[in-house]
């Protein structure tokens, strides 16, 4: 925010009555969420800002369903969920890139952030998403996987974490979700359903170190918990 918007929302807040009164920050944060509406799934002032991964599989299949009238979203989503890929290097593909793929087959890419090489598989549900999208919507080779219903321009990272925000929000999933949330659902689900190690996981997203996707991906308490009852 500039100096001068600062002043501006200054202007607008009631004055400090004593040193025990919010700060000025936490003041303005407040006005702005209450001139610009309350967002979905946005948490609250002063809470924490990490976004979760879709933990239930239950949660996953009702987002799943109810994208069903919208392939370009069913596609995002069910990528997003099965390559553990940032959202960033999602939105600059073009629809010649994947349209030939099959179940098993890759392309390399090049990540945006890092500038490192990593690979898109398609495995059998991405592949039938990805076929219901072009027969919907026939796109050109040239367009972007995920183009805007506005013009030729791949939908923003910014757009992605609205619509996150409004599937889980339409599945009544408490938390707070967004453009990363689908990463960390892949990530968690390796983890915790198909039993996948730190080690591999730290390779697949490209971290440096296991530590990093472990601080990433986070750890449960109840998992922690989980492990008193082990015998030995």
């Amino acid at each position: 925010m500039t100096r001068n918007g600062t002043n501006d929302l200054q202007k607008l807040l009631p004055a400090p009555h004593n040193s025990t009164t919010r700060t000025l920050d936490d003041r303005i944060n407040r006005r702005l969420i209450s001139m610009r509406g309350n967002p979905q799934n946005h948490p609250k002032v002063g809470a924490s800002i990490t976004v979760e991964p879709i933990r239930n599989p239950r949660d996953v299949e009702a987002i799943k369903k109810l994208l069903q009238g919208s392939p370009r979203d069913l596609l995002l989503f069910t990528l997003g969920i099965n390559n553990g890929l940032r959202v960033g290097d999602l939105l600059k593909l073009r629809v010649w890139q994947v349209r030939l793929l099959k179940p098993g087959l890759s392309i390399n890419i090049r990540e945006g952030k890092t500038g490192k090489e990593n690979v898109l598989m398609i495995n059998r549900c991405t592949y039938k998403a990805l076929q219901g999208y072009l027969a919907s919507a026939n796109p050109k080779d040239s367009d972007f996987l995920f183009a805007s219903r506005n013009g030729g321009k791949a939908i923003t990272i910014q757009r992605v974490n609205q619509l996150i925000k409004g599937w889980t929000k339409s599945i009544h999933l408490q938390g707070n979700f967004g453009s990363h949330s689908l990463r960390k659902t892949f990530g968690y689900v390796q983890r915790t359903r198909f039993g996948i190690g730190f080690e591999i996981l730290a390779r697949r997203f490209n971290h440096s170190s296991p530590s990093i996707t472990m601080r990433y991906l986070g750890i449960q308490p109840d998992e922690v918990n989980g492990i008193l009852l082990n015998e030995i």
